[in-house]
């Protein structure tokens, strides 16, 4: 995990927006933070200097006794997301503390974005992989199958790896240098130049690249 500061947020959708040229540009709508400081990681105790946050508010009720337990140190308020971000000096942060959009990105920069990219459930090869099929004309009996996977006499058995149906979707993407083009603090909205991975409410991790 590389040594940058980042905040989690929320994927709204996409719209456009126009510069002092009257260009258009695409970009992608995200709700980023407040994520709450839950806990710190040093060198020392945990081997790695880190981190933990909180996003996304969550009912008391809909808390578990474990988790309950480690959300009353940083004041009780529990989450239904936690990631860690690792820092060069976790002590530059509080336990309970709120960070804000403002405080990690300004306009203009540039940072990585990761999320999960939309479930496709299961597909074959045309879709999942690209491959072009059979002929389309009446009586060619060979479409959208896959076709021959070689391996017969020797080495008698499919090789790792092989392009054959199956789920599709749901990785881990991360899309890198994409541009912070405008940020609305008072609704914790940040907009990022082009597209981001995954569908509308799914969660996103924005990393500074510095």
């Amino acid at each position: 995990m590389p040594k940058t500061m980042g905040i989690l947020g929320r994927k709204i959708g996409m719209t456009r927006v126009y510069n002092e040229h009257g260009r258009s540009i695409p970009v992608t709508v995200i709700e980023a933070g407040p994520c709450t400081v839950l806990q710190k990681k040093t060198e020392d105790r945990d081997g790695y200097n880190a981190i933990q946050v909180g996003f996304l508010e969550k009912k008391e009720s809909r808390i578990n006794k474990p988790l309950s337990g480690h959300f009353k140190r940083s004041g009780g308020k529990g989450f239904y997301h936690i990631r860690e971000f690792r820092v060069a000096d976790p002590e530059a942060f509080e336990l309970g503390q709120n960070i804000s959009v403002s405080e990690i990105l300004k306009i203009g920069d540039t940072v990585h974005v990761t999320g999960r990219s939309k479930g496709r459930g299961f597909q074959g090869v045309m879709k999942r992989h690209g491959f072009s099929g059979g002929r389309a004309t009446h009586g060619s009996m060979f479409h959208r199958a896959p076709g021959s996977i070689g391996c017969s006499a020797w080495p008698s058995r499919v090789i790792k790896g092989k392009k054959l149906p199956g789920h599709m979707g749901t990785n881990k993407v991360t899309m890198k240098n994409l541009t912070v083009v405008d940020i609305r603090e008072d609704e914790n909205v940040v907009l990022l130049k082009g597209a981001v991975p995954g569908a509308k409410n799914g969660l996103i991790s924005i990393f500074t690249t510095e």
